[in-house]
């Protein structure tokens, strides 16, 4: 594609980066295929293709963000379908990450929006806040229906739907050596999983120590950093990735250090990119190389090391393939062979490219959109007949849960049953329920 942007604009690192972006899309439409807004609402400025345009224009003309414009990159879930699909290699999650980055800074959104982004800026990212936040919506679930009359209360009545109906435990960060160990690796404490699902913390804790190797939580760790950099709040998204680089900085420095281990694939996919998001600092361009290129999905380092023996559970599993995972870090047969490894018998759905509408805050911004897929990739699944579901990324589980009766479980939490560690805990309440009918 043609570009003029001006020299003043490229002499901004980030305004070079997009324009090398936009200049390899030859307009070919492929993208378009794979896009769930555009496979949903048909509209060419829903699609990849479309929304290039519009951040091209915005970009090289540094045109002040209009509401269409707006509306248009708000309602991109940043799946990277289309960069999988993309057969000239642009880099669409760069291009997008700049164009949210440059709304952030010039565009004034109505005050419910700000609201409501300030809210989960604010409480997603601090386990603490989460865990407030989780047990407040249990007092609040009675006024659900009340808030659903009303279209400016429907991200709030999003959270209500996603928020379980009790507070699960807590779920302690403690380092577990083991005698002997093969090596060390850093488990990344998480934000929303351990609030939500404290079970795939234990599974993965258990799983690693079978495998033989010492699990470390790094001191001064804090959110990934993924919620805010795709709500275009750059200053704290880099503010985050340099005070998780100073942590895993100090645990590599300690020496042993195999991997940073990570369970929620859309962390991985940030994580994973600190390199460039920092490439720009001087101070901290060469460490956040180092922490990215030691970053591993869970199942992407089990299939290194391999699994330790396997009881064979005859039980069929429809996996659910989270974007960040397949289309976010090329991650995409590690997670099926190694359930299959254990044991299990691997069915995949129908449009598995497809998002189920989580994508970080999406589910809560926009909440219609959302539903429309999350209802398509449930019907997808259940079709399949497995009595389990499998993901890996709380984002998606959430999702998927919240609309079948399937339990939905983490691919750690499968592995580690199979290979000695107890019946997840979602399992074992669908067979308790199904004993006491």
């Amino acid at each position: 594609m043609q570009t003029n942007f001006s020299p003043t604009s490229l002499a901004d690192p980030a305004m070079r980066v997009s324009e090398s972006i936009v200049r390899k899309c030859v307009h070919c439409g492929f993208c378009t295929a794979t896009c769930p807004t555009y496979t949903l609402l048909g509209d060419e400025l829903d699609s990849p293709r479309g929304r290039i345009y519009l951040m091209k224009d915005m970009l090289e003309n540094e045109r002040e963000p209009t509401e269409k414009v707006v509306k248009h990159i708000d309602r991109c879930l940043s799946c990277l379908s289309c960069m999988t699909t993309c057969p000239s290699g642009v880099h669409y999650m760069h291009l997008v990450d700049h164009a949210r980055a440059y709304i952030e800074a010039r565009y004034r959104r109505p005050l419910s929006q700000r609201l409501y982004r300030s809210l989960l800026a604010l409480v997603l990212p601090s386990p603490r806040r989460f865990r407030a936040a989780l047990r407040l919506a249990v007092l609040a679930r009675p006024l659900r229906s009340v808030l659903a009359r009303f279209n400016a209360f429907a991200p709030m009545v999003a959270m209500l739907d996603l928020a379980p109906r009790t507070t699960p435990p807590a779920s302690l960060a403690r380092s577990s050596p083991v005698p002997r160990a093969r090596g060390r690796v850093a488990l990344l404490q998480g934000c929303a999983e351990p609030s939500l699902r404290p079970e795939i913390r234990a599974a993965t804790v258990r799983l690693l120590n079978r495998c033989g190797y010492d699990v470390t939580f790094a001191s001064g760790e804090v959110c990934c950093g993924a919620l805010v950099h795709h709500m275009g709040r750059e200053a704290a998204a880099l503010d985050a990735a340099r005070r998780n680089v100073d942590a895993w900085t100090r645990e590599i420095e300690a020496g042993g250090l195999r991997a940073i281990i990570v369970t929620t694939s859309g962390c991985g996919t940030t994580i994973k990119d600190y390199g460039f998001m920092l490439r720009n600092d001087a101070a901290y361009a060469a460490k956040a190389e180092r922490v990215s290129a030691l970053a591993r999905d869970v199942t992407e380092f089990l299939a290194e090391i391999g699994l330790p023996p396997a009881q064979p559970r005859d039980m069929a599993v429809a996996y659910h393939a989270a974007c960040s995972l397949q289309h976010g870090q090329k991650v995409t047969d590690a997670p099926k062979a190694l359930l299959t490894q254990a044991g299990f018998t691997v069915v995949t759905p129908t449009e598995a490219h497809l998002c189920c509408g989580s994508a970080g805050t999406y589910n809560i911004l926009q909440a219609e959109i959302a539903g429309q897929l999350g209802a398509r990739k449930v019907a997808q699944l259940e079709r399949l007949g497995a009595p389990v579901i499998a993901a890996g990324n709380i984002g998606c589980a959430m999702q998927i849960g919240t609309r079948t009766k399937t339990p939905v479980v983490h691919t750690i939490e499968l592995l580690d049953w199979a290979t000695g560690g107890p019946v997840p805990p979602a399992l074992d309440a669908m067979n308790q329920n199904g004993k006491d009918r």
